[in-house]
């Protein structure tokens, strides 16, 4: 079994060793290291490449907002699951936007934890159900003016849809029967049409244009 690596970077010490604890009951999930702040985060991320990096956002040094472009300017590029006890709207979209790809608040299960951290390795969005709820009504009063629909084909608004249902690549192709690497393309030419840079986004956008068929997406909401 391959495992997920993972990188747990929080401030609190005792955070940081209950995590690893809940974390070692899981037989596909490896701590790889810890970090104090933004900044030692950095540096183990280039160091042990891990898969998944769990991000405080309130740190000393190096908060996580300024972190995460850093993280993820590094190759291979990691996933991103905050993993705060704060939910205002001035760092949960900004942590969205520079793109994490899951928001998580430390009132979680541990099903709940192991589910999101799965998810996000896998590319995939995952939110608190009251992040999702603030994302979904963010976005349902948009500032800016929406990118057509009519931009995208057929085949890529049918992509779209299940990307938004929380859909891998693989799990999108079984259903579409087609390729997994025609599907590859088909995100590609999505995220370029729609300008956006992850399939959190590209999600978040379905839902805002009503082009998700589910009122709350199953997946943000685990």
């Amino acid at each position: 079994m391959e495992k997920i690596r993972i990188l747990i970077v929080d401030d609190q010490t005792v955070i940081r060793e209950g995590l690893i604890a809940i974390l070692s009951f899981f037989q596909d999930l490896e701590v790889i290291g810890q970090a104090e702040d933004g900044i030692e985060a950095v540096e183990k991320t280039k160091e042990l490449k891990p898969d998944v990096i769990l991000l405080d956002l309130v740190m000393p040094k190096q908060n996580g907002l300024i972190t995460i472009p850093q993280l993820l300017e590094i190759k291979p590029k990691p996933n991103i699951l905050v993993v705060t006890s704060f939910a205002e709207d001035e760092l949960v979209f900004p942590a969205i936007k520079a793109g994490a790809l899951g928001y998580l608040l430390k009132d979680f299960n541990r099903d709940n934890l192991v589910q999101s951290i799965r998810d996000v390795n896998r590319g995939q969005a995952s939110l608190a159900p009251s992040i999702a709820l603030k994302v979904i009504q963010e976005f349902n009063n948009p500032e800016d003016a929406s990118i057509p629909k009519d931009a995208l084909t057929a085949r890529e608004l049918d992509t779209l849809r299940l990307i938004a249902r929380g859909y891998s690549n693989q799990e999108i192709a079984n259903e579409l029967v087609i390729q997994e690497r025609t599907v590859a393309k088909y995100v590609s030419s999505i995220l370029t049409k729609i300008h956006v840079e992850n399939r959190t986004k590209a999600a978040l956008y379905a839902l805002r244009e009503g082009i998700s068929d589910l009122e709350v997406n199953t997946k943000l909401d685990q």
